[in-house]
C-alpha cells in the first residue's frame, strides 16, 4: 500500500473501525511505513493522556435520586397499573360527587382525603423502589452521628434519626427520595428481616395532626404532622410492632 494512506483512515483503523479485511491491509502497511508508525504510536500517547486525565464530576444526590427512581419505576409491574388506573378514576369521580351533592365544605375534604390517598401510593411505591437491590440507602450506617448530617444540604430540613438499637430497631441508614416532585428525607430502620422507611418533608400549613393509620397495596402506613414536618412510616411489618416503633420513634426525638 502506498505511503498516502489518510489521517481519517488511520485514524479509523486506531479506533477499530474498519473491517476486517480493510483493517488487515492498513496493519500490512503500517508494519512496512515508518511514518504511520510514528502516527500510531502518537494516537496511542495522546489516548493514554486523556484517559488519564479525564474529568469526573460526581453526579448530585437529587439527581441521583431522580434517575434512580425513574428507572426503578419501569422495573415495576405493569399489570398493576389499569387496577390502579380505574381505583383513581373511581375515587375521583367520588370527589366530583361529592362537590355536587354536599357542597363546598365537605368538597375541601374530600379533596384532602383524595391528597392524602395521593401520597400514600406515592410513598409505597417508594418504600417498594427501595427493595430493590442497592436502592435501600444512599448512606449505609448503624451510627446516628453519620446518617443526620449526610442530610445537611441535600434537603431542608434535619430529619429526627433517633438510636433505637436497644428497643429492637436498628439504624439502617438514609437516603434521598422524591414524591412527586418534592426531595424528602428517608432514614431506614430495620426489625429482623423487615425494612421500615421513614419519610419526611416539611409541612408549609404548619398544622400538628394526629397518627394516621391505613393500608396500601399490603403495607401498613403511619402518618402525621407536627413541628412544622410531615412524616409518613411504610413497612410490612405487623401493625402492632410498627406502632410500637413509631412511638418509640416519636418519643425519642
Amino acid at each position: 500500500m502506498p505511503c498516502s494512506i489518510s489521517s481519517e483512515r488511520l485514524g479509523a483503523y486506531w479506533d477499530n473501525e474498519l473491517s476486517e479485511s480493510e483493517a488487515t491491509r492498513v496493519r500490512a502497511h503500517i508494519e512496512q511505513c515508518g511514518e504511520c508508525t510514528s502516527r500510531i504510536r502518537e494516537y496511542t500517547r495522546i489516548g493514554a493522556a486523556l484517559n488519564g486525565t479525564r474529568a469526573r464530576y460526581p453526579a448530585p444526590d437529587t439527581l441521583r435520586a431522580r434517575i434512580r427512581s425513574a428507572m426503578a419505576a419501569d422495573e415495576e409491574p405493569r399489570p398493576a397499573r389499569p387496577r390502579q388506573h380505574r381505583e383513581w378514576f373511581r375515587l375521583a369521580a367520588a370527589v366530583i360527587v361529592t362537590a355536587l351533592v354536599t357542597g363546598p365544605g365537605t368538597y375541601a375534604v374530600a379533596r384532602r382525603d383524595l391528597a392524602a390517598r395521593s401520597t400514600a401510593n406515592a410513598v409505597v411505591a417508594a418504600h417498594v423502589r427501595s427493595l430493590m437491590p442497592g436502592h435501600l440507602t444512599d448512606v449505609a450506617s448503624d451510627e446516628h452521628h453519620s446518617v443526620k448530617p449526610w442530610f445537611n444540604g441535600r434537603v431542608d430540613l434535619s430529619p429526627g434519626v433517633p438510636n433505637l438499637d436497644s428497643l429492637g430497631y436498628p439504624l439502617v441508614g438514609g437516603r434521598l427520595d422524591f414524591i412527586g416532585d418534592r426531595a424528602v428525607a428517608v432514614v431506614v430502620y430495620a426489625r429482623r428481616q423487615h425494612m421500615i422507611n421513614v419519610f419526611t418533608w416539611p409541612d408549609p400549613a404548619g398544622q400538628s395532626e394526629p397518627t394516621a393509620a391505613s393500608t396500601e397495596r399490603g403495607y401498613h402506613v403511619l402518618r402525621w404532622s407536627a413541628a412544622g414536618l410531615e412524616t409518613w412510616v411504610v413497612s410490612d411489618l405487623n401493625p402492632a410492632e410498627l406502632q410500637q416503633f413509631v412511638t418509640a420513634f416519636t418519643g425519642a426525638r
